[in-house]
Parts: structure tokens; sequence; C-alpha cells
């Protein structure tokens, strides 16, 4: 294979999945460690992707810069299943909780399916189709209203105001990046100020975010690392980012692709 077919399909890898280990990529293509990073230095000059410690991920966009849902739900599907799995364990029948908008959410709820009792609040329409297409007596879903954004969130005083009187056992958040100085962050200023919303309502708060949301920052703060009781995340996030994080969040949770914990 030329060096330029094999740097296009790499390009292709790391686009589709958002990020792809240089093990990985030595494995697929039958070629030295050396080689690959040749290729990703190659690709990386373009400006096609960045190179982080033993791989490279998608180009950091802009803060203000929002995938929508479709792209999102590409990215990391057997990490956020792992998480969601993990983070499902935090849920018992009879409670009242709260789903944020998201990919890493909306995977989640296909967990809570089986739940008995459970009373859903959401501002993600994606989110409620999955718990509606069951359709049981036994589970309540409550949609808020507001503006829909480009990642099927509804955001704005709307949903804000339909919060405000709501009391729910715990919140889980989807985020768009997580940072230690910039905290857990959205490239949308409607959606953090929703989400601080959905946050308030609540007695505790669970983070659901893959390894990939590290180190980005959107224009909007959501809330400080030190505002979550438990972030699920996977096995992906790096010995830094793991330091950091069990050095602000209360509990971490590394989950494996079967949603068992892992350390």
């Amino acid at each position: 294979m030329l060096a330029q077919q094999r740097q296009a399909l790499i390009l292709e890898t790391v686009r589709e999945s958002g990020a792809a280990r240089v093990a990985d990529l030595v494995l697929r293509f039958g070629v030295s460690d050396m080689t690959i990073r040749r290729d990703l230095d190659a690709l990386a000059r373009r400006g096609l992707l960045d190179k982080v410690h033993g791989g490279a991920t998608v180009p950091q966009a802009g803060s203000t810069d929002e995938p929508g849902f479709a792209e999102k739900s590409r990215r990391e599907p057997v990490e956020k299943r792992g998480i969601a799995r993990a983070a499902a364990q935090l849920v018992r029948p009879g409670q009242a909780i709260g789903l944020s908008a998201g990919t890493t959410t909306w995977t989640l709820a296909h967990e809570l399916l089986d739940v008995p009792g459970l009373t859903v609040v959401t501002n993600s329409p994606p989110v409620a189709e999955v718990l509606h297409e069951q359709g049981r007596a036994d589970q309540t879903v409550v949609l808020t209203g507001g503006v829909r954004t480009p990642s099927d969130a509804l955001v704005g005083p709307v949903a804000v105001g339909s919060l405000a009187s709501i009391n729910l056992d715990t919140v889980f958040l989807g985020t768009h990046g997580m940072d230690v100085r910039a905290g857990f962050s959205t490239p949308n200023f409607l959606e953090a100020e929703t989400n601080r919303a959905l946050i308030r309502a609540a007695r505790r708060l669970v983070v659901v975010a893959d390894h990939t949301k590290w180190g980005v920052v959107g224009i909007a703060t959501i809330a400080p690392l030190d505002q979550a009781d438990v972030l699920v995340s996977d096995p992906g996030l790096s010995r830094d980012a793991r330091q950091h994080l069990s050095e602000h969040v209360d509990e971490l949770v590394v989950a494996a692709p079967d949603g068992t914990e892992t350390r």
C-alpha cells in the first residue's frame, strides 16, 4: 500500500472514531511503529489531525464549534456503552432522575429501560424518544421545552423555568469538554444555563464523559470539576487525566466496555 493510501485510511479511522492508537494502526496496516508515526506526523503538519501521546485525535475545534447529534453519536460508541452500563448501576427503582442532552446520556437511556418506577426529566428529544418507545405504565418521562440546538438539546428560558420547581435524586450530565481550569463546558451559552438549572434541581451530579472530552474547552462553563459527585469515564483516560480528575471529583469511575469498573 502506498503511503498516501495508508494515510487516507488512517485519517478516515480517526475521523470516524475520534481518535486512533499507534499500536492499533500498526496491527491494522502491518507496518512498523515508526512508519505509522511518520504518517501521523505528515497528517498533523497538514492540520488534519492532532498528535497525542500514543496516537492521534481529531483536531481540536474552536470553543464555539458544536457538532450535530448524528456526528457525535458515531464517536466512541464502545466506550459510551461501557460508561452507560456503569452509570445505570447508580439508578434505583422509583427514583426521579435528570438526563441532559448528549449521545452518552442517550446511550444511558437505553440501559434504563428495565428500571421500574422511574421518572426521567430531560431536555433531549432523542432521550425522550428512547424511553417513550417502550411505553411502560410505570415509567414517566418529562420533556422540557426550549430552543433546539444543533446537538438536539432543548435550551433557553422555557427549559430553565420548567426545571425551577422540579426535585430530582440524581442528574446525569453529558459534557462537550472537561478541563481543570474550565471545568465541564459546552460550546453553547444557553445549553450551559439550562444544564446548570438541571444540576440545581438534583441532589447528586453524575457526569458521563469519555476520554476524548479531557482537555477540550467549550466557551461556556457548566460547572467546575469539583461539583461532580461522580464522574464515569473509560479506560482511554490518560494517567495524567485520572490524577487531575481524582483530585477534583468526589468519585472517579473508569468503566470497561462491559460496564465493569476498572482502575
